[in-house]
This record gives structure tokens, C-alpha cells and sequence, in this order.
């Protein structure tokens, strides 16, 4: 069976939406749990695909689980091989979080390497590089990789890329090993501050979470925590390009507007008024919306994941915008399904050209990841008639409860399921 949205556009949004807890960081919280053998709860939870796949991949690896709401409570005094993963390392590139804390608890990890959105190669070698400097010995054999290590050793490290994954899988392996490791070069999301809050509530010390140099003192027993991961700043983004998409008005809660930053400034230089609170954000669409140049870069430059969000908007800019990409080179795959629809985009190399157009019309088009998805919906929003978007289990992967939050906003979008063709 496969799911479908049916989006009838041209209607403004308008009303309260609040943004749930960020995928990208309660991912690797959940991974983390398993350095202790105490109890960890954590709350603020998203309902999504890529959690349910992560807490089965928790259960199969013999942890316990309890899951109440938007709190999982996780458990894991004894852990089983991980070379059984493998099913779920080819849904979620995420998986591989789980290398570092299993290899720091048991010695020894078996992941298979991973999968998920087609919009690169996103290599795991910065990955495999930091555990082989903490003492793993690494191989890779048949899609698998297998390290062994009898006790990990801190070290220097320094990345040649500031890989989020990367920078959380060293530090969780760090977190249980003997001596300091300093990471240099590291990712410096807010992902990775919330990750490093919950390591040091389990009672390593980790410090310059948030800076390009990370320092971490292991502890070998580390202790259970309660923690909150903090709100998703891509689903605030992709709600404020809705709003915008459709000359709409919102409030979001729940926000933490620094996070924002980068998305900010350059709605703001398109002519979208944003206020700030303290947890909330209000913005107002302009009747027209200016081009923009935009280059994605590593945190705090403006995100990789909100670059095809804003390519929907711009497709009616007044004006001609450009928006080069530097982090994953397919993530412009979703151009020609926007085309389909009638934007005039040109890929050039690592840039799209968006001439902005009049408007754009209803079409049948598909989502080829998870943002990709998200930029269909906010074109859908915008071309006056129905639009099928098919893909949707792409947008389950990291939008939590998303035709419930359109839909109280005004949006009339209904979701199809259908017998998938045999090919």
C-alpha cells in the first residue's frame, strides 16, 4: 500500500501551530541510552518513522522500552549483537548512531552501512576515522562494518569535514572511554549541544558542544538521566515557508529562535516580517516576496535541509534567485518535479537558477526525500487546484502529525492510501 497527499492550494494559513521535538536530536539521545545500564527517559519525542525505526532497533538490541505520549523510557542492562540490524540500516542512515555506543559498552559493534534519503553519499569514513583514533580496530567486510576495541582511549581527532554524525558518534564513544578526547573541526548544530546536555547528565563532562573544538572526559559508568530534547528547528522553518507560501499569518510555539537564525535573516531580506518571542515566533507574508541568493553551509550558516522549503518559495519571487548547494550534491532532484508544476528552475552544477514565475498549477508529482517532500507540499499550498504528492512515507520520516497541523491552520489536505502497481 502507499500513501498520497491530496493538497487543495491557494488557501491561507492562518491560527497557532507548535513544533514538535527535533528528529535530528532525539535520534542520538536515544542512542546514547545505551551507555548506561540505568534507566533513561526522554521526553519531547516525535511520533516518526525514523524514532519507531530507531526504538525497534533499541528493542532488538535488548533494550527495554516504555513509550507514553512523547516520553520513551529506555533501559538497556544487557545488549545483543547488532549484525541483525541490517533491515533497518538500509531505511535509515541514523542507524549508524548505534556504532559508537555499542562498540563503547560491549567492545565490539556490527553495523551494516546505512541508507536513507538519496541526496548524497554522505561517506561514514569521518565516522569510522574518530573510533579507529580511540583504538577501534575497524574492517569492512560484505556491506558491513565490524570494529573491536578492548577499551577505547581518548585522543585528538580532528575531522576534515564538520560531519554532524560523525561528531555525535565519536562523542558518544568518547563519553565511556578512558582520558580526553578533543575533537577539533567538529559540527556545531544545536543538535549536538542537546546530545552533549544529555552526556553530561549521565555524568561525562563535555565541553565547547556548540564551537568547532569539543572536549570530552569519559567516564566508563555512566548513569541514567531525564532529558528534553529540544524543539525541531527544520519543522519551525518548513512551517514558516508555508506561511509565506500562502500570504498566511502564524504563530509558532515552542521554538528557540536563535536556532533560526540563518532562516530568519534571509526571510526577512525577502520581505516576510517575523517577530520573536522568547519561545515563538509570529510571521506575516508580504504580498510579494523578493529573490534571494543563498549558499548552504554547516551550522551556523543556513541549512542544507531548508534549501528546497525556500526553493518553493522563491518560484514566485519577483525576480530571479540562486541558491547554491555545498553540503550534499543530488539534493537539487526535487527541481523537476517543482518544473512539472511550472516553476522555471535551472540546475546548473551545485546551483539552481529560479526565475519566479506568475504562479504555479496543480500537478502529480512525487517526493524523492524527506525535504524534497516538504518543498512539494509548500508548492502545493501555493498553485490554486489539487495537487497529488506521492512519497509520503518520506514526510512521515520527520514531520510529526502533518496534515493535522495544515490542517488546523486552514489547509484542506487529505491522505490517500492506494495499492502500490507491481512493477
Amino acid at each position: 500500500m502507499e500513501d498520497k497527499f491530496i493538497i487543495e492550494g491557494g488557501i491561507r494559513l492562518k491560527g497557532d501551530v507548535r513544533i514538535s521535538g527535533s528528529k535530528n536530536a532525539c535520534l542520538p539521545v536515544l542512542a546514547a541510552s545505551l551507555l548506561t545500564t540505568e534507566k533513561c527517559v526522554i521526553s519531547g519525542v516525535p511520533r516518526l518513522a525514523d524514532v519507531r525505526t530507531m526504538i525497534r532497533m533499541l528493542t532488538e538490541l535488548g533494550a527495554q522500552i516504555g513509550v507514553q505520549g512523547s516520553q520513551v523510557t529506555v533501559q538497556a542492562r544487557e545488549l545483543q549483537k547488532t549484525g541483525q540490524l541490517q533491515q533497518y540500516a538500509r531505511k535509515m542512515r541514523a542507524s549508524f548512531l548505534l556504532m559508537g555506543p555499542v562498540l563503547a559498552r560491549q567492545g565490539e559493534a556490527c553495523m551494516a552501512l546505512p541508507g536513507g534519503c538519496a541526496i548524497g553519499k554522505r561517506p561514514v569514513d569521518l565516522h569510522l576515522k574518530g573510533l579507529a583514533a580511540l583504538g577501534a580496530e575497524i574492517r569492512i567486510e560484505r556491506g558491513f562494518v565490524k570494529a573491536t576495541a578492548r577499551q577505547l582511549q581518548g585522543a585528538e581527532i580532528v575531522l576534515d569535514f564538520p560531519s554532524v554524525g560523525a561528531t555525535e558518534n565519536i562523542m558518544m564513544a568518547s563519553a565511556c572511554a578512558r582520558g580526553t578526547t578533543t575533537l577539533v573541526n567538529a559540527a556545531a548544530e544545536p543538535e549536538i549541544v542537546d546530545l552533549a546536555d544529555f552526556l553530561n547528565k549521565m555524568g561525562a563532562e563535555v565541553t565547547g558542544a556548540g564551537t568547532r573544538v569539543i572536549r570530552i572526559k569519559g567516564n566508563p559508568s555512566l548513569q541514567g538521566a531525564v532529558h528534553t530534547v529540544i524543539p525541531d528547528r527544520i519543522e519551525a522553518g518548513t512551517y514558516l515557508a508555508a506561511a509565506v507560501a500562502t500570504g498566511g499569518e502564524l504563530r509558532l510555539s515552542r521554538v528557540v529562535p536563535d536556532h533560526l537564525r540563518s532562516m530568519i535573516e534571509k526571510f526577512r531580506e525577502a520581505g516576510v516580517c517575523i517577530e520573536e518571542g522568547n519561545d515563538e515566533l509570529f510571521v506575516s507574508a508580504p504580498q510579494e516576496l523578493r529573490p534571494l541568493n543563498i549558499s548552504t553551509s554547516p551550522y551556523p550558516g543556513f541549512p542544507t535541509d531548508m534549501q528546497p522549503q525556500f526553493a518553493a518559495i522563491l518560484t514566485t519571487a519577483a525576480g530571479t534567485s540562486r541558491i547554491t548547494e555545498n553540503i550534499f550534491e543530488n539534493r537539487f532532484l526535487y527541481t523537476d518535479e517543482l518544473v512539472r508544476m511550472g516553476a522555471s528552475i535551472e540546475v546548473t552544477g551545485s546551483t539552481a537558477v529560479i526565475r519566479g514565475v506568475r504562479g504555479l498549477r496543480p500537478a502529480c508529482v512525487k517526493a524523492t526525500d524527506l525535504r524534497a517532500g516538504a518543498a512539494l507540499v509548500i508548492a502545493a499550498l501555493k498553485a490554486w487546484g489539487e495537487t497529488e504528492i506521492c512519497g509520503v512515507y518520506h514526510l512521515d520520516r520527520g514531520y510529526e502529525d502533518l496534515e493535522e497541523k495544515l490542517g488546523g491552520l486552514g489547509c484542506r489536505i487529505r491522505r490517500v492510501t492506494e495499492q502500490a502497481a507491481n512493477l
